[in-house]
């Protein structure tokens, strides 16, 4: 079922930007980063002074370093009385918007009424050297200070002052022109940066049993369980079905944790004393460093732990010795892969343990161009404005680009590359509103402009992708297009054999075949994962905030949403949608619309049946000539989001308004009793369908039951006359007859079901034992 295309305005557009890759220039950085354009920059790395004279009273300074370049002013931090300070900052001035033809560096006395000059250098920018990477960095030299009028002054000037671009080394860490009106405080919040998700272990903790417990009511059969705490996780295993004082479990808990292991694994023994009340009976401490790490499914040794009590005596918390202990099989799992992210948009798919991994098949290069039209995303002045920065995931790297201050259109123009080690996984990049470059306040939240994602098997080897993508979001009131993100990608393949042998390996590592963890688990499991990686890097510097981290991941997908199941419903029609034509197309046929046609299915059937041989090669050459005939049609581009298929164009407004509620809900009760008698008219036509699946199922196996003992009487007596007539008559000979019988003239049918479907649908079932 072919769903019309979306607007032209939500659709791919694919762009020439003016880039290195594939042009043959005799410039050193179209090799190396050769799928951005070309930025230039002034760098004026200031790195300290020596013997600066002092001015004030008590005979000291307080310098600082004001680097000027037309209406461009950065100013390096200032120390307290210091007369050889050393800041080693770097300042870069875009190229494009400089107009003036000197380079004007002040050294500055910080004072409360006005700052005194104590020198200055000043640099023709045409004498500046142009520096290209790989080159060694420019050597700083030493500058004799000035006054305004030329003359000498007292104190020297360390710098190195040149020409680069965007791939200079000094690049990230630079103050930038076009953020100068970015405070000293933010400063850092709107650098380009490069992250590592922490690295993700499973424990699995195995409870067996515990021995000689010390219940405080003796009187009284204990029921007792485990409760097993590592940071904010908690579970537990059930009650013991041996209710003595030696309990037995046998049970399996599973938690994810990060390197470095902050927190230790906290066990308590427990038992239920009344509905709601529970009472400690030993608890034990183990530190996760000390944990044995198992590569594979061969068992990992049990261990005897003591279990210590503490009681309050007289105001302090004293332990007792005591003779409990527990018995237990816990292991660090690194045969697993960690799923920090959603299964259908994995990025990674290796185990955790290093030594499993297999070798690499290529490398992921993408270079950030620019983004167009993006929409005002806050007010500031009372106009509205965009901070906009890029993040872009892949595996265990995340990279975010420098915030563009108050720009519609930014230019990034940065390029990143990660290693390949399976090509049936995604690379997400997101476009994000910097909300803390004026000072945000504490809760002030990075707001989401738009996301794209790139799955790596629908790319060609060594072919440089460059596109405009719509950047695409759901709001209540309705899809919007918050502007359109350019991109440069490209997937280099190491070894053609190796990524072509990947295909036949299991997508997940082996250990989540051999010991798999239920769908639950999973889930659960996945939810903690993506809490401490958005936990972690929301402590880095600068921090890649929670929501960032967490829309990146796509923590809600699996949220209920009509819309996403209308979407996925008509993705079954549409899978299915090739079945129902050849069933179409099939009674076509059998009802000799086209004469000529029917009759040289005949012959192909007949010859078919003739020689049964010929039936598979002919499958495979017939699947064979269609993939040749598509070939011609190949998707040249990359996917995208698409609003149609999505439903997101059609949707109504109380359906987004549904998806976009809180869990539990926060909406009126009103509300929420139409969406519950909505969603119980749903589930009763599911509970429908389900019901007639069944009914046929059940009827199946009523044919050999005797529940209806006229029905199978008469199954059973048309199966022996079957087995008799086809013991005698070749195979080929029924398989024509039943052809042709199918294949028949429309003169020769009747419109009434057939006599098998008849008895079938007369078979009883057990919908009549429901109450």
């Amino acid at each position: 079922m072919q769903k019309p295309p979306q607007s032209i305005d939500f659709a791919l557009k694919e762009t020439s930007p003016k880039i290195g890759a594939g042009a043959v220039t005799g410039d050193k950085l179209s090799s190396t980063y050769d799928l951005v354009e070309q930025m230039q920059y002034l760098y004026v790395r200031v790195v300290k002074a020596k013997d600066l004279p002092g001015k004030d009273v008590t005979g000291g300074c307080d310098p600082y370093v004001e680097v000027k370049l037309g209406n461009y002013k950065g100013v390096t931090k200032h120390f307290e009385k210091k007369n050889n300070p050393e800041w080693n900052q770097v300042f870069a001035f875009s190229k494009e918007r400089i107009q003036a033809s000197v380079l004007e560096v002040y050294v500055k006395d910080k004072d409360v009424v006005a700052d005194d000059l104590i020198g200055r250098a000043l640099f023709d920018l045409n004498e500046i050297p142009k520096r290209i990477p790989p080159d060694s960095p420019l050597a700083p030299q030493w500058y004799r200070l000035e006054d305004r009028k030329g003359d000498k002054a007292k104190g020297e000037l360390m710098l190195a002052v040149w020409m680069g671009t965007q791939a200079d080394e000094a690049f990230p860490e630079a103050w930038h022109s076009d953020a100068a009106s970015v405070g000293p405080d933010a400063v850092a919040s709107i650098r380009s940066k490069v992250y590592l998700s922490p690295k993700l272990w499973y424990v699995r903790v195995n409870v067996i049993e515990a021995q000689d417990l010390v219940p405080n009511d003796k009187s009284r059969f204990p029921e007792v369980f485990v409760k097993a705490m590592l940071g904010n996780q908690a579970l537990r295993t059930r009650i013991s079905q041996s209710k003595t004082i030696n309990p037995m479990w046998n049970e399996d808990l599973m938690f994810v944790v990060a390197e470095p292991f902050e927190e230790p694994l906290v066990l308590s023994v427990e038992d239920r004393v009344g509905g709601n009340k529970d009472e400690t009976l030993g608890k034990c401490v183990i530190p996760l460093h000390i944990v044995q790490r198992r590569l594979d499914h061969r068992p990992v040794n049990s261990r005897w732990l003591n279990l210590e009590k503490h009681v309050i005596v007289d105001g302090e918390k004293k332990e007792i010795k005591f003779a409990s202990r527990i018995h237990l099989r816990i292991c660090l799992e690194g045969g697993y892969h960690v799923l920090d992210e959603s299964t259908h948009y994995s990025s990674d798919l290796r185990p955790t343990a290093k030594q499993l991994w297999r070798p690499s098949i290529g490398i992921l290069e993408l270079g950030i161009l620019s983004a167009h039209g993006l929409m005002p995303m806050k007010t500031k002045d009372g106009r509205g404005t965009t901070d906009a920065y890029c993040v872009a995931k892949y595996g265990q790297k995340w990279i975010r680009t420098r915030t563009i201050v108050d720009n519609f259109m930014p230019r990034w123009n940065e390029q990143y590359t990660w290693e390949v080690f399976d090509t049936c996984t995604v690379i997400t990049v997101g476009v994000f509103d910097n909300g803390h470059v004026h000072g945000g306040a504490g809760g002030a939240r990075d707001a989401r402009i738009g996301k794209v994602r790139i799955r790596l098997s629908t790319l060609e080897a060594d072919r440089v992708y460059t596109h405009l993508y719509p950047l695409l979001v759901l709001h209540p009131s309705g899809v919007k297009k918050t502007g359109e993100i350019q991109l440069a990608l490209r997937f280099t393949c190491s070894s053609l054999i190796n990524m072509l042998h990947m295909y036949s390996h299991p997508l997940l590592p082996k250990m989540h075949y051999i010991h798999p963890l239920s769908v639950i688990q999973l889930d659960v499991l996945r939810h903690q994962a993506m809490q401490i990686v958005s936990t972690r890097l929301s402590r880095a510097e600068p921090p890649l905030r929670k929501e960032v981290v967490e829309y990146m991941l796509d923590v809600d997908s699996h949220m209920w949403s009509m819309r996403r199941s209308k979407a996925n419903f008509f993705r079954i029609m549409g899978v299915l949608s090739g079945l129902i034509a050849v069933g179409k197309w099939f009674d076509q046929i059998c009802n000799w619309r086209n004469p000529l046609t029917t009759i040289l299915i005949h012959i192909l059937f007949i010859i078919l049946v003739l020689y049964p041989e010929l039936i598979l090669p002919t499958i495979f050459l017939y699947l064979f000539l269609i993939g040749i005939w598509n070939y011609r049609w190949r998707p040249r581009h990359p996917p995208h989001m698409d609003t149609r298929l999505s439903h997101a164009d059609a949707a109504h407004p109380d359906e987004l308004d549904e998806e976009f509620d809180t869990f539990p809900t926060s909406r009126p009760s009103d509300i929420v009793r139409m969406r519950y008698d909505r969603l119980r008219s749903i589930a009763g036509r599911a509970q429908t369908v389900i019901g007639d699946l069944a009914t046929q199922g059940e009827r199946f196996q009523s044919l050999l039951s005797w529940r209806d003992p006229r029905a199978t009487t008469l199954f059973v007596t048309f199966c022996l006359i079957a087995a008799l007539v086809l013991y005698v008559t070749p195979f080929q000979v029924v398989a024509l007859l039943a052809g042709i019988y199918v294949l028949r003239h429309p003169r020769f049918r009747h419109k009434l079901p057939s006599t098998p479907l008849n008895f079938f649908r007369r078979l009883p079932a057990r919908s009549d034992s429901m109450l």
